[in-house]
């Protein structure tokens, strides 16, 4: 993955402002946007099933509570994933890796794979998730992308499924960032857009590797963003940011295939 062969707007948590987050709900309203990437944390269950959800906890994006690895998925997935999201959507199951997978494909997203570790929990979520996503996505045209802030979870997903393409999550660009991605074989550096610097991220553009920027949901930043050699940039508002707007640049065009 020298180059960037993939959309270059991507849905965080799968919908951004359009849907439940972590939801098929989600996908489906990135596809209606005329989105061809989704982003999703995957994390996992009590019994070992891997699941779209961001927290560590179910409070904020559901109507349960407590952690996610104390429940089993029979029980989250009678949980309604839209609680608190507003009218339009509910109940909406907190979905397993199997059904997005599933899902994703029908609707022909590629997809950036967040491992999502519970405390404790680094080298087994990196390993799972990384077999299984290899398991749901063979014979696709192109594999996901995982990605995760956590190092062992991404040293595990390398030993388990070598063949998938792996991205680091960092803030601030660390000074090191090429000797961490070396050591975890990864591909892609993806960083915080509002902590990094335009010299920073230059650097780092410059050596060819594909920078993925989040959260980015102001329309004029995303653009600067892109024009500027950035890869990619995750963003919430799906309603805003419309994939046939993207400016044609010179710096696009040279990082298409």
């Amino acid at each position: 993955m020298g180059r960037w062969h993939f959309p270059r707007l991507i849905a965080h948590r799968c919908g951004g402002v359009l849907a439940p987050e972590n939801t098929l709900a989600g996908l489906r309203q990135a596809s209606l946007a005329g989105y061809g990437a989704v982003e999703f944390d995957v994390m996992l269950a009590r019994d070992r099933t891997p699941v779209l959800i961001h927290d560590e906890t179910l409070d904020r994006t559901t109507n349960g509570c407590g952690r996610v690895a104390d429940h089993d998925y029979a029980q989250l997935a009678c949980l309604d994933a839209s609680a608190g999201f507003g009218a339009g959507f509910g109940p909406e199951p907190i979905p397993d890796l199997a059904s997005a997978a599933r899902l994703c494909r029908q609707l022909n997203l590629w997809a950036n794979v967040e491992l999502k570790p519970a405390e404790g929990s680094d080298q087994e979520t990196g390993a799972l998730v990384a077999w299984m996503v290899r398991r749901y996505w063979e014979g696709a045209d192109q594999w996901p992308l995982l990605s995760s802030f956590s190092e062992v979870a991404l040293a595990a997903a390398r030993k388990a499924a070598p063949l998938l393409p792996r991205g680091l999550l960092v803030g601030v660009i660390p000074p090191d960032w090429q000797a961490r991605m070396a050591r975890l074989g990864c591909v892609t550096l993806h960083c915080d857009a509002a902590v990094n610097p335009p010299e920073r991220l230059a650097q780092v553009v410059a050596s060819g590797t594909p920078v993925l920027c989040y959260t980015v949901n102001l329309r004029d930043m995303a653009w600067r963003l892109l024009e500027q050699g950035v890869s990619a940039v995750f963003t919430d508002r799906l309603d805003r940011l419309r994939p046939e707007n993207l400016p044609e640049t010179p710096s696009r065009k040279g990082l298409e295939p």
